[in-house]
């Protein structure tokens, strides 16, 4: 019987940061995407999962997703068959932050989701990638699904997060970390954290990729997260 594998998507994403990946996974496991558009919590998007999610699952979650995910596993660690986070950090907010996100909060309301389209995405990708009008086109229409107001409540979310550093020591199932290389929203050094703190726990950088890197090195994300799905459970 095939596992069942949870995907978290992340702030004003939907489930076309999976979309290249889940061909392959599906082959392999049953899958279910979950955003967080309606949330404005991380316990509360956390809870969410749970309620949605069978008995026991395999978990992944991109960047915000991602955070989502450890919260999941901080309240449900005996569900959890294994846990992939992907291009994320653990620390709290830092200085500025509130600043940064606050003004793309007020971009969006003063002057639509096409500005933050335009202000957002491109530093989230590699440089060639941003510039590739085809290559991003599904991803600036999944933005321009979202709202000021979903982007608010994802803003509030992260900016009340807590810092999830100090859970990652208690991980016990396979746990696959990944970031693309030229991840400058989330970086590499992030991840190297995350693995160093979870014993056990497989590094794997996505070459030629930015922060959305499930879409822009899909191939290398799916393959990662086959790998982890057949790592037997602790």
């Amino acid at each position: 019987m095939k596992p069942d594998l949870l995907l978290l998507s992340g702030l004003m994403c939907d489930d076309t940061i999976w979309m290249k990946v889940m061909p392959g996974l599906a082959r392999h496991a049953r899958i279910m995407t979950i955003d967080f558009s309606g949330f404005d919590e991380i316990g509360a998007m956390a809870e969410r999962v749970l309620d949605a999610a069978p008995d026991r699952f395999s978990l992944a979650g991109h960047s915000m997703g991602a955070r989502v995910a450890l919260e999941v596993y901080r309240r449900a660690p005996q569900r959890i068959t294994r846990i992939a986070l992907l291009s994320t950090g653990v620390h709290p907010v830092k200085s500025g932050e509130s600043h940064s996100r606050q003004a793309l909060v007020d971009l969006a309301y003063q002057h639509g989701m096409v500005a933050v389209v335009e202000h957002w995405l491109p530093p989230m990708l590699l440089p060639k990638h941003a510039q590739n009008a085809a290559f991003i086109e599904p991803l600036r229409e999944m933005v321009l699904r979202m709202t000021p107001d979903i982007l608010a409540r994802q803003i509030k979310a992260l900016l009340n997060r807590k810092d999830a550093s100090p859970q990652l020591a208690a991980i016990n199932c396979p746990t696959l970390v990944g970031v693309g290389r030229q991840d400058a929203w989330s970086p590499v050094t992030q991840h190297e954290f995350i693995t160093s703190r979870v014993t056990g726990s497989h590094l794997k950088i996505f070459e030629d990729s930015g922060h959305m890197a499930p879409f822009e090195a899909s191939l290398q994300a799916q393959n990662a997260l086959l790998d982890w799905l057949k790592l037997e459970s602790a």
